[in-house]
């Protein structure tokens, strides 16, 4: 008989334990109360007897418990018990201790993989990290239920940013009202920030308020340019008033004027470029931004805005240098173009700004596109108006909203938090049988609805005072000192997130077919889908509370869920022989499908992925091709609300190769040119859940990246 222990291992049956520990347990109590040698003998011939292959520790001692009770051993059992518990507390106590030390001494390909924008070697990441683990035990002993633990702990849920979920107080991700914060002025650490008169000040101003909101949460945050358009107005007024007082001609006054504001545009987006990358949060990274390139968002400062977006691009594409002094691709802020009929045709007034977009995206992967188009036809608010508006972080999305006054509001508005469902374990659950996968799904789908009523109800006992910039000072509220947080978790101004992954497995097991199939598989898939988005609407509508269903980012998680599976069900052909699984409804990255098939296909999953959802297409190096990057970009603002193209930009320190570092078959990175396989001489980057990662990976994910297909060629062209 074999025992599955509590981390999903298997070892070997053996009776001596069951009779040391009641032995322990007899120690505690009177002589009277005490089991005899032959009364444990017979607790073990019991188990024993029930002839099973394997056993879960667990079901081992409530067995022994049960027997106790049942010979009339009460005290003896409630000692037990109590031995147990102790057990396990020593146990948790233990791996905590074991984590810190394993981060500690760096030789823990987990922490040194967690996160591939985080380097757990620096002291400001680790001490993120060791306050993380902290918080992780005091989650898993005292804030969850003990079956929410097993559930996160067998793969079956992910109860995400448990490191951060003893701190009541934070949410995940959001839009940052930087319009109300730079127009009305506001507040950091006790100082006063005021309405600044210049772009170049407003640019700085922006880093310092997006750094303090991102160490006030934990997910991704977003601006838009539109936002800070105003000031490049109010800077040209500046130079106007400067050489009308020099009683210079028109025409130099123009020129003048001209020179100078380009020049300010340029020194503040090279500003807000540079501290964006070089300041760091309390999270031990650089600020995790999105910044929104939205021409649509505004009539009046539309030429000061497209002035900001095209120097952005020119900066961004230029890239930043690394410590040799070489221009290499930097991870954040992730860019976010929106195609519109103002920019998407050769005839219209900004195409000139989508064609920088596409060179940007061929050299470093960066802006990805918003179809206003069909984000208007995806996103109807209830007056039945199309809205178009940016997501948070890489795809976090809100639904829309209409705020008292009848206009739509999105930022100043967050997410409070993800638990994703593993749909792979759902489907090799029921064995194939249907009517059991329903079955199932409802039951883990409302393990999934309690964890995040927890998280709910966590933040509902926040008060403004807890992180004054968000709920205080305008990046998500102006309330009172003291006021509740609690109006802005209901009535659809917030959502929360039921996350999902490995849909592709999941069908691929109940019908062996890929959801890409235009039969069966698709149809499963798409049921699977909207069951999920009713099950969110039942609970808002019980609860008015605005749940979501979200494309989940596994990165790491998309490892753990892999091992599970394998320990749970054995390695399976085609569903379980991987060390990762597929990212929410995506088509896998093994599978050979062309660009515009594959965008097709995921736009009909990205509209039941209201919560969030970004798709991608793999493309070769495409610098030299640009005519291929526009008809892809042309082609998702026709038919896709949200994509991206995903380039290759690395470079070598020991050889100055600039081009794709390469993965062997041990999933080592090396230089195609010298061989380098030091990872402090490589520079790599990589989309790899929707934002850009530069240092490296986990083996699922590394797995994941070197399996995937190229959907555009130089040839597709």
């Amino acid at each position: 008989m074999k025992i599955i222990k509590r981390d999903g291992h298997m070892v070997d049956y053996c009776p001596a334990k069951i009779e040391e520990a009641i032995e322990k347990a007899n120690l505690e109590v009177e002589e009277e109360d005490r089991a005899s040698s032959i009364q444990i003998k017979n607790i073990i011939k019991y188990i024993e007897r029930l002839g099973k292959k394997r056993i879960l520790v667990e079901d081992i001692q409530d067995i022994i418990e049960m027997k106790l009770m049942s010979i009339g051993k009460y005290e003896l059992a409630k000692h037990y018990i109590t031995y147990r518990y102790t057990r396990e507390l020593i146990r948790r106590s233990n791996t905590t201790d074991q984590s810190i030390k394993e981060l500690i001494d760096g030789e823990s390909e987990y922490w040194n993989t967690e996160n591939s924008n985080k380097d757990a070697k620096v002291v400001t990441t680790q001490r993120d990290y060791l306050a993380g683990i902290t918080s992780t035990d005091i989650t898993r002993r005292f804030l969850l239920p003990e079956d929410i633990v097993q559930a996160h702990d067998d793969g079956i849920i992910h109860f995400h940013d448990a490191d951060y979920f003893a701190q009541n107080a934070l949410h995940n991700c959001d839009l940052i009202d930087l319009n109300d914060m730079l127009q009305n002025g506001t507040n950091i650490n006790g100082v006063m920030i005021e309405k600044p008169h210049r772009f170049l000040t407003a640019m700085t101003i922006a880093t310092q308020l997006i750094t303090a909101v991102n160490s006030s949460q934990y997910g991704g945050c977003t601006i838009t340019l539109t936002h800070l358009a105003p000031f490049v107005r109010s800077s040209r007024e500046f130079y106007e008033n400067k050489y009308k007082k020099r009683k210079l001609t028109k025409a130099q006054c123009e020129k003048f004027v001209k020179e100078d504001l380009a020049k300010e545009i340029t020194d503040g987006v090279q500003t807000f470029q540079y501290q964006i990358n070089s300041m760091t949060t309390t999270n031990g990274q650089a600020p995790f931004l999105s910044v929104c390139l939205y021409l649509g968002e505004t009539e009046e400062y539309k030429e000061e805005l497209a002035m900001i977006i095209e120097e952005v691009l020119k900066q961004r594409m230029e890239g930043m240098k690394n410590e040799n002094g070489v221009y290499v691709t930097p991870a954040f802020p992730k860019l976010l173009y929106v195609l519109e009929e103002d920019n998407i045709n050769p005839d219209s007034k900004y195409y000139y700004l989508t064609k920088l977009a596409a060179e940007c995206t061929a050299k470093r992967m960066v802006p990805d596109y918003i179809s206003e188009k069909v984000m208007k036809e995806n996103k109807i608010d209830k007056n039945g108006n199309g809205q178009c508006y940016p997501c948070m972080g890489c795809r976090s999305f809100l639904t829309p909203y209409v705020d008292e006054a009848g206009k739509p509001k999105y930022y100043g508005r967050f997410n409070q938090g993800v638990v994703t469902i593993n749909l792979v374990d759902v489907a090799l659950s029921s064995d194939k049988d249907e009517e059991d996968f329903w079955k199932i799904m409802d039951e883990r789908l409302e393990l999934c609805h309690r964890a995040l009523q927890i998280r709910h109800k966590r933040l509902s006992k926040v008060t403004s005072d807890v992180a004054p910039i968000l709920w205080q000072h305008g990046a998500l509220a102006r309330l009172k000192k003291g006021e509740s947080i609690h109006d802005l978790l209901h009535g659809g101004y917030s959502t929360i997130s039921l996350g999902y992954a490995g849909l592709y497995e999941c069908v691929k097991y109940m019908t062996g077919h890929s959801h890409t199939d235009n039969g069966k598989g698709k149809e499963f898939a798409l049921l699977v889908m909207q069951h999920l988005v009713d099950k969110c609407n039942e609970w808002k509508n019980d609860e008015n509370i605005d749940y979501s269903v979200y494309g989940t980012p596994i990165e790491s998680t998309t490892y753990k869920f892999a091992k599970c599976l394998k320990d749970r069900f054995g390695v399976i052909k085609g569903v379980t022989d991987r060390d990762y699984i597929t990212n929410s409804y995506h088509v896998p990255v093994f599978e050979e499908i062309d660009a515009f098939t594959k965008l097709s296909l995921e736009s009909e999953f990205q509209k039941l992925s209201p919560g969030g959802a970004i798709s991608y297409v793999e493309t070769a190096n495409l610098t030299n091709n640009l005519d291929a990057v526009m008809e892809v970009i042309t082609f998702i603002y026709n038919n896709i609300m949200y994509a991206e193209l995903n380039t290759k930009s690395d470079y070598c320190h020991e050889c100055g190769y600039s081009g794709e570092i390469l993965i062997d078959d041990k999933l080592e990175w090396y230089c195609p040119n010298c061989g380098n396989r030091n990872h402090d001489k490589l520079n790599v980057a990589r989309r790899t859940c929707g934002y850009i990662g530069t240092n490296f990976w986990n083996k699922g994910r590394t797995q994941e990246i070197k399996e995937r297909v190229v959907h555009v060629d130089n040839k597709d062209a």
